[in-house]
């Protein structure tokens, strides 16, 4: 691995980051609300309670970025920008090639225990820009758009002219942008959901009944559960101001997400305060706003075969004739446990339908 990312994975780019985030915490001003104990109103005043109190005085950090750090790190020059991926080569030498896109509130570290079940083909788990571990962003457009042209352009540079691409959340979109844009490379693709944009513009007199029907759900949890999008889509200065200084509304803000989008107690503690201290060592959870303040355009429809993977507790699990509207789906999978982060919380399930998709791929 080598030492810029050794650094940025130490927090060393930003000073005594621990000691400060110590400090930090010991000094939360605890906020009150007539609300505190309703979860349906974001996270509870004795669940943060409990969370900081781990944080602050038995959470050990060095732990876990020694575990990152043994990652199969490399840095790859794609047009102008640097991107960080995690390569995880076979040792066959021919093997198919999958890439691995994650999401927001997360990291590479959703694909975690995934990789140990993939050994035999290659890897590899971009660091999406602008989220923890990336290269610094100090520049605007960094469109999910942008950044599937950089995941394509650093996949050429690694020699990789064919691959699978799996991902969910912006990793999916990210994925469908790809297949669009290189259907020469992308061979197959694996995705948790489609692209949340398209059910913003979606027509439902075009689609089947029940994939119309998917259209009212989708709006409805975009009014109960998508004040975080309109935030982060529109003021997300003012949004990372808020975050990026407080350890306390960090936590909040992602554990929230973690939590309630995810099947179950998938993480325990230590886990979660890992993918929240990861933001903030590296100071991303501004820049990680990016995707949802850039446009994107997505084309009407992608040939390209896919696996689309239904968990019963992600946030929108659509019909396979909504799917079928916009992709190419060859096979869909309802799985009978799982949330968002599928890829964390059932790793086997989703390592199995990754093969599905390199099978489609040929």
């Amino acid at each position: 691995m080598s030492d810029d990312i050794k650094a940025y994975i130490k927090g060393d780019l930003k000073g005594d980051i621990e000691g400060d985030l110590g400090e930090r915490l010991h000094r939360t001003r605890r906020v009150p609300t007539p609300w505190a104990d309703d979860e349906r109103r974001g996270i509870s005043g004795s669940r943060l309670d409990e969370l900081l109190e781990r944080w602050e005085t038995g959470y050990d950090w060095g732990v876990h970025e020694r575990r990152i750090g043994e990652f199969p790190w490399a840095t790859v020059q794609a047009g102008d920008t640097d991107l960080r991926v995690i390569h995880q080569r076979s040792t066959n030498p021919g093997a198919p090639v999958v890439v691995l896109l994650h999401g927001w509130p997360d990291s590479v570290l959703r694909f975690e225990r995934v990789l140990p079940l993939l050994t035999d083909v290659h890897v590899v788990v971009p660091a999406l820009p602008g989220f923890p571990f990336a290269a610094p962003l100090t520049t605007c457009g960094m469109s999910a758009d942008r950044i599937a042209g950089i995941v394509a352009d650093a996949l050429d540079e690694l020699g990789y002219s064919r691959y699978t691409v799996s991902g969910g959340d912006v990793g999916g979109t990210v994925a469908e942008l790809l297949a669009a844009r290189h259907p020469d490379r992308v061979a197959a693709l694996h995705l948790t959901n489609t692209a949340p944009q398209r059910a913003l513009t979606a027509d439902p007199a075009k689609l089947a009944p029940d994939a119309a029907a998917y259209l009212g759900r989708s709006a409805q949890w975009f009014r109960t559960e998508g004040g975080y999008i309109a935030e982060q889509s529109t003021r997300p200065n003012t949004l990372a101001i808020a975050l990026g200084d407080s350890p306390a509304g960090l936590a909040a803000w992602i554990v929230e997400k973690l939590e309630s989008w995810s099947d179950g107690p998938a993480f325990t503690t230590d886990e979660l305060l890992t993918w929240v201290t990861a933001y903030w060592v590296t100071g991303t959870i501004g820049t990680s706003f990016a995707t949802y303040v850039e446009p994107v355009a997505l084309p009407d429809r992608i040939d390209t075969p896919t696996v689309l993977s239904v968990f019963p507790h992600d946030t929108k699990p659509e019909p396979r004739s909504y799917a079928e509207a916009f992709l190419n789906i060859r096979d869909y999978v309802e799985h009978r446990a799982g949330g968002h982060f599928a890829a964390w919380e059932q790793p086997q399930a989703y390592a199995d339908d990754v093969r599905r998709a390199v099978n489609l791929a040929g």
